[in-house]
C-alpha cells in the first residue's frame, strides 16, 4: 500500500513540475532577459527525470517486473525517455543544448499527461506478465525501442519544425516576385529569366537573407540528424535484441508478423534518412521531409498495430514495444 501511495505521489509531483517548466518555457519565448530563468527550466526537467525514475522504480520493486506491462508503464518510461534526451546534451555541456528543450519538454508532458489522465484507472494497475514475456530480454527489447521512439520523434519533430519554417519563406518570396511580376509595365523575356534565376537563388537552403532564419534552420537540421542518429541506433539494437528474444520464446528470429513489419518498415524509413545525410544534394529539406515521414510511421508502429490486436504481439497489445 505504502508503494502505491508513495507512486501516486511521484506521479502527481512529475506532472506538477513539469506543467511548471512549460510555463517558464512559454514565457522564456515571449518574455526576454529574465534573470533565472533558463536555470529554473534546467532544474525543473532534472526534478521530473528523477521523479519519473524514482516512480518507474517503485512500480518494478512492487510489481516484482520491469515496469513495461501495459501501456501506462509505456508511456511513462517514453516521458522518462524524453527527459533522458534533454538531459545527454547538458551532461555533454553542449553549446545551444537548451534548443532541445523546445521539442522535449512539450512531448514529455503531452505524454504524461495522456499516461495519467487520458487512461482508465484500470489500465493504470500493473498487470501479471504472461509466460512469454517473462524474461530478462523484456528489459533489454523494449526498453531500446522506446528509447528509440522518443529520439527518433523528437528529431523528427526539428524536421517538421524545419519544412514548415522553409515552406512558409518560400511561400513569401513567390508571392513576392508575383507582386514584382505584375506590378512591372516593361516585362520582357530577358526580366522572366533574370527573375527566374533570382528566384531559384533565393529558395535554397543557404541562401535566406535573414541571418536568424538561416541560423535557426541550421540548428534544426543539425539537432535533426544527430537525435536522429541515436535513435536510429536504439532502434537497431532494439530489433536485434527482439529476434534473440523470439527465438527464445517461438523458435524463430523473424516471423513478419505486424509489429515486427512495421518495426522493419520504420527502421528503413530512417535507414534512408541516414543514407541522405551522407549525400549532400539530399541533405536539409530532402532529408527532412524523409524524417517527417517517419515521425507517422513510429507512431503506425507504436500504437496503431498493437491496438488491431493481431499477430504474435497481440497478447501484449498494450505494452507496445
Amino acid at each position: 500500500m505504502i508503494f502505491v501511495t508513495l507512486e501516486h505521489i511521484l506521479t502527481h509531483i512529475s506532472f506538477s513540475i513539469i506543467s511548471i517548466v512549460i510555463i517558464i518555457q512559454l514565457m522564456s519565448f515571449f518574455v526576454h532577459e529574465i534573470p533565472g530563468l533558463s536555470d529554473s527550466l534546467e532544474k525543473g526537467m532534472i526534478a521530473t527525470f528523477f521523479s519519473i525514475t524514482g516512480l518507474l522504480i517503485i512500480r518494478w520493486i512492487y510489481s516484482g517486473h520491469f515496469p513495461l506491462s501495459n501501456l501506462y508503464e509505456s508511456l511513462m518510461f517514453l516521458s522518462w525517455s524524453f527527459a533522458i534526451i534533454h538531459m545527454i546534451p547538458k551532461i555533454w555541456n553542449h553549446q545551444n543544448a537548451k534548443f532541445l528543450s523546445a521539442i522535449t519538454t512539450p512531448s514529455a508532458i503531452f505524454t504524461q499527461a495522456f499516461a495519467t489522465s487520458g487512461l482508465s484507472t484500470e489500465m493504470h494497475q500493473s498487470a501479471i506478465l504472461v509466460p512469454a514475456l517473462r524474461s530478462h530480454w523484456l528489459m533489454m527489447h523494449v526498453s531500446m525501442m522506446l528509447l528509440s521512439y522518443a529520439a527518433l520523434l523528437v528529431g523528427s519533430l526539428f524536421s517538421i519544425a524545419l519544412l514548415v519554417i522553409t515552406f512558409r519563406k518560400n511561400i513569401k518570396i513567390v508571392v513576392e516576385n508575383q507582386n514584382l511580376v505584375i506590378g512591372s509595365s516593361n516585362f520582357d523575356q530577358m526580366d522572366c529569366l533574370t527573375l527566374t534565376q533570382n528566384l531559384k537563388k533565393t529558395t535554397s537552403f543557404s541562401s535566406f537573407k535573414n541571418y536568424y532564419k538561416y541560423q535557426l534552420l541550421e540548428r534544426l537540421d543539425y539537432w535533426s540528424s544527430r537525435v536522429i542518429s541515436i535513435g536510429f541506433t536504439f532502434l537497431t539494437i532494439g530489433i536485434l535484441s527482439g529476434a534473440v528474444w523470439a527465438n527464445e520464446a517461438w523458435g524463430s528470429y523473424w516471423n513478419w508478423d505486424p509489429k515486427e513489419t512495421w518495426a522493419f518498415i520504420t527502421w528503413t524509413i530512417y535507414a534512408i534518412y541516414s543514407h541522405t545525410r551522407t549525400t549532400k544534394n539530399w541533405q536539409g529539406t530532402n532529408s527532412a521531409i524523409v524524417a517527417s515521414i517517419g515521425f507517422f510511421i513510429i507512431w503506425i508502429c507504436y500504437f496503431g498495430v498493437n491496438l488491431l490486436g493481431i499477430g504474435l504481439h497481440s497478447y501484449g497489445s498494450f505494452i507496445l514495444s
